[in-house]
């Protein structure tokens, strides 16, 4: 009985957020099919995330490399994609390129040149990843400048091949200033727009993967096509 509780709860705000991401898709002229919800699953334990694939959500997300050797090995062979969303230290490249599908947080040509290190190790001949910049300016957030962006580009297709680029990615203000959270947000839309890549075989910005619980209904209007969702879906973060 336990069990099913939590799992309504969920079901209850995965529709609640279904609902306002189309609504905020609607705004401006998309759907909400269109966009992929990533569940992130920090300090969650493994019987959540079950409850979560019952609920439908293929897509999950952990910020920590340490973390996610605990849990996933746990799910077994559960048919869902997951996403390294949170700083990655290049000692720990190995480690993340065996558990997740997708990373993040790409955010330095040494990490980079690390990657390929890796991948070539291990054998696997494509790996997406995004990239991500620092758009709201914070000394203390990860990412690279927007104006670093474009030499790290021209290096991951000179050297590291096996890297596929497939967006951008950042993380906003924890404000509730909407014109800082447009700001952070659009700056990441318009720099897709303006870096040219169409000379490079792995490189591809089609996505934008922005917006978490406190802002994701602006990174939606300002066109997010990824969301990291945690709160929102599974409610207060646990205790470690």
């Amino acid at each position: 009985m336990k069990s099913l509780e939590k799992q309504r709860t969920i079901e209850q705000r995965l529709t609640e957020l279904q609902e306002r991401m189309e609504s905020a898709a609607a705004r401006t002229g998309r759907s909400g099919s269109d966009i992929e919800v990533i569940a992130v699953t920090k300090t969650h334990p493994v019987d959540t995330v079950l409850e979560a694939i019952e609920c439908g959500i293929t897509h999950f997300g952990e910020n920590r490399v340490q973390e996610a050797e605990e849990k996933i090995p746990q799910l077994g062979a559960q048919d869902v994609t997951w996403h390294m969303v949170g700083h990655l230290q290049r000692n720990k490249a190995k480690d993340a390129l065996g558990l997740f599908h997708r990373l993040h947080s790409l955010d330095s040509k040494r990490l980079a040149r690390r990657i390929q290190l890796q991948l070539e190790k291990l054998d696997m001949t494509s790996y997406p990843a995004y990239v991500q910049v620092n758009t709201s300016g914070e000394k203390s957030k990860y990412g690279i400048l927007p104006d670093a962006l474009a030499p790290l580009l021209d290096l991951i297709a000179r050297e590291c091949p096996r890297i596929r680029v497939e967006g951008l990615m950042t993380i906003a203000p924890y404000v509730d200033d909407e014109a800082i959270l447009r700001k952070t947000f659009r700056g990441l839309r318009e720099l897709r727009e303006t870096t040219e890549v169409c000379e490079y075989h792995n490189v591809e910005l089609r996505d934008l993967s922005m917006g978490m619980t406190n802002d994701y209904e602006i990174a939606i209007e300002e066109g997010a096509t990824h969301l990291r969702i945690g709160r929102a879906i599974f409610g207060k973060r646990r205790s470690r």
